[in-house]
């Protein structure tokens, strides 16, 4: 049976008979509508597996019985959640490595000096040259090099575990105390 005059008028003839079901099925207008609206666009598709000489009203019955029961079992598996209350429960910490690390990093770039981080932050994550970070913080491009070094060095350090924040003292570097002596 194929979607000629007689059968697009068959269809919308049903109509209303479909809409009466679906409102004692659905005990709801709008979910009527939908579920007649759902169930038309099935009988417009499907309407090439029908015989020329079956019972239409009845094969649109049994087709939005089915919808409705598709849509039943659907709502059974949701939750509705208006305000977002229910979705909010549901959220769960990522298990991943890089959930981990980038925690970490975030801790030990908390326990930098502030000039460190600030300028370990301009070069590295924001990807500034040396001259744009020097001329952000006011000081000479030097100067800003040398906190970078020394702030990758105690990053490193932190996050290796080796010493509390403190970059490690190479041994070539004598104490005050050594120097004077």
């Amino acid at each position: 049976m194929a979607l000629d005059h007689t059968t697009q008028a068959a269809l919308l003839r049903a109509v209303p008979m479909l809409r009466k079901f679906a409102v004692s099925l659905c005990r709801n207008s709008d979910r009527a509508d939908d579920l007649v609206q759902e169930t038309m666009l099935r009988a417009i598709t499907g309407v090439a597996n029908l015989h020329p000489n079956s019972n239409l009203d009845a094969w649109l019955v049994t087709v939005l019985r089915n919808c409705f029961f598709s849509d039943c079992r659907a709502r059974s598996r949701t939750v509705e959640d208006i305000d977002g209350r229910h979705a909010e429960t549901l959220v769960a910490v990522p298990d991943q490595v890089g959930w981990c690390v980038g925690k970490d990093l975030h801790e030990a770039l908390e326990k930098l000096p502030p000039r460190h981080r600030q300028v370990l932050t301009l070069i590295g994550g924001s990807g500034m040259s040396y001259e744009e970070a020097a001329a952000i913080c006011d000081c000479e491009v030097g100067t800003v090099k040398s906190r970078v070094h020394r702030a990758r060095i105690q990053l490193a350090s932190l996050l290796s575990g080796e010493t509390r924040g403190q970059p490690p003292r190479r041994p070539s570097q004598a104490s005050p105390a050594t120097r004077a002596a």
